[in-house]
């Protein structure tokens, strides 16, 4: 990302913040088309909603100073991945990578780092899929390539990690060590609940292409029934086996009874 050095230091802050939005409207611009595509094609909603933010100034500054850095604007661009961030909420664990592999597919959009707490989880519990991306923010002057981290989790993984991050805000990241072996058992407990739904909603759908393939069968074989029906001639009805039709029988049963 590269300002202008004659822009002063709010412009330059204006500027940069400016971009790191941007970039949030066009990634998020992109979710929503993809998502609405799977539904167009699948009848089927991987993406249950979708969060955006970006880092405030206090923010920024706390993490530039822990992390040694200097509060300096060009500091925050090279050292900083999350100014920009959105969070995908999933209903199921297997949507999560089908999410990611449509974003990295997109020619514009750049991977830079990837993070699979999923399959490495942090040792208190925590998953989540991180990606760091760019994508071009095209101005005036021309594109300016731009970073944003999307976070992509269940929604049992969302529910999780935002109480462990009201609990240890709270502590100031210093909770007493049964939080934190409680926090570990309730991970554990999500995680569980994760894999419980995703197994009922395989076997909830496989019941709805079972009856599907049913009704269809059914379908079918009443039109089998009504093409028989109409291929039958009028007048050509299959004669009796005694070589009488019901109108002959009957006439012939009222001579006897005159006789």
């Amino acid at each position: 990302m590269n300002i202008p050095e004659t822009y002063n230091q709010l412009d330059q802050w204006t500027t940069v913040m400016f971009l790191y939005n941007s970039a949030l409207k066009a990634i998020n611009t992109k979710i929503e088309i993809l998502n609405n595509e799977f539904i167009h094609l699948y009848n089927y909603n991987p993406i249950e909603h979708i969060k955006s933010r970006l880092k405030t100034p206090e923010s920024i500054v706390k993490k530039l100073k822990r992390g040694g850095h200097e509060v300096t604007i060009p500091n925050m661009i090279e050292h900083l991945s999350d100014i920009a961030g959105i969070r995908i909420i999933c209903s199921f664990s297997p949507d999560i990578y089908r999410i990611a592999e449509m974003i990295a597919r997109q020619s514009d959009v750049t991977v830079l780092v990837v993070k699979d707490y999923i399959k490495n989880p942090k040792p208190n519990g925590y998953k989540s899929y991180h990606m760091v991306v760019t994508i071009p923010i095209y101005l005036s002057d021309g594109p300016v390539d731009t970073k944003v981290e999307i976070q992509i989790r269940t929604i049992a993984m969302d529910f999780w990690a935002s109480l462990e991050h009201k609990i240890y805000y709270k502590f100031e990241g210093n909770a007493p060590d049964y939080l934190e072996q409680e926090l570990k058992a309730c991970a554990d407990m999500a995680d569980m609940l994760d894999n419980k739904m995703f197994s009922l909603n395989q076997a909830i759908t496989k019941i709805a292409e079972e009856q599907a393939k049913e009704k269809e069968a059914a379908k079918v074989a009443e039109e089998m029934k009504k093409a028989e029906r109409e291929d039958v001639p009028a007048g050509n009805e299959q004669e009796p086996k005694d070589g009488k039709r019901s109108g002959e029988s009957a006439s012939g049963n009222r001579k006897e009874a005159g006789e």
